[in-house]
């Protein structure tokens, strides 16, 4: 007498050859009816999307260690008040900077209509944007952009990728 597991094993081995076997006959000239449409803009849409979303979630994970780092250093028992006053406003400052991030690159969206990256280290801002239009003129748009929002002077740079 055959048992389940030997059973099912019969009944789905059997399945897969079958249909390995459909596979094999089926004519190689099924798709010649198929027209693919290549739509580029979307592709390159999409690859500029994911260089700029690459870049954020890189940023993101460095952050994510440093602020694990920190909170670890946060609960140590044997560090002074003092010390774990200043790792509270690493912690503080990492937040603020990500909100300034978030901030500038809504800015640029919404009044630039310009995709970008941005990235801030003390008064260093590093702008990624995504243009077709790459020059002089735009670049200081957008840093005037970026320093209007801002009373403390900022070493900006700004690198563009293409559309």
């Amino acid at each position: 007498m055959i048992n389940k597991n030997n059973l099912w094993f019969l009944t789905l081995f059997s399945l897969i050859l079958v249909l390995g076997v459909y596979y094999v006959t089926l004519p190689n000239d099924i798709l010649n009816g198929v027209k693919i449409k290549n739509n580029t803009k979307t592709e390159e849409k999409v690859s500029t999307e994911n260089s700029l979303s690459a870049l954020r979630v890189s940023l993101e994970e460095t952050r994510k260690d440093t602020t694990k780092k920190l909170e670890k250093e946060l609960t140590n028992t044997d560090i002074s008040n003092t010390e774990k006053n200043n790792i509270y406003e690493q912690l503080k400052y990492l937040n603020e900077v990500q909100g300034r991030e978030e901030k500038i690159e809504k800015q640029l969206k919404e009044e630039l209509k310009i995709d970008c990256f941005t990235k801030i280290n003390n008064s260093d801002v590093e702008v990624v944007c995504i243009s077709k239009e790459q020059n002089k003129h735009l670049a200081n748009t957008i840093m005037r952009t970026i320093q209007n929002g801002n009373t403390n002077k900022l070493n900006i740079t700004i690198k563009f990728q293409s559309k």
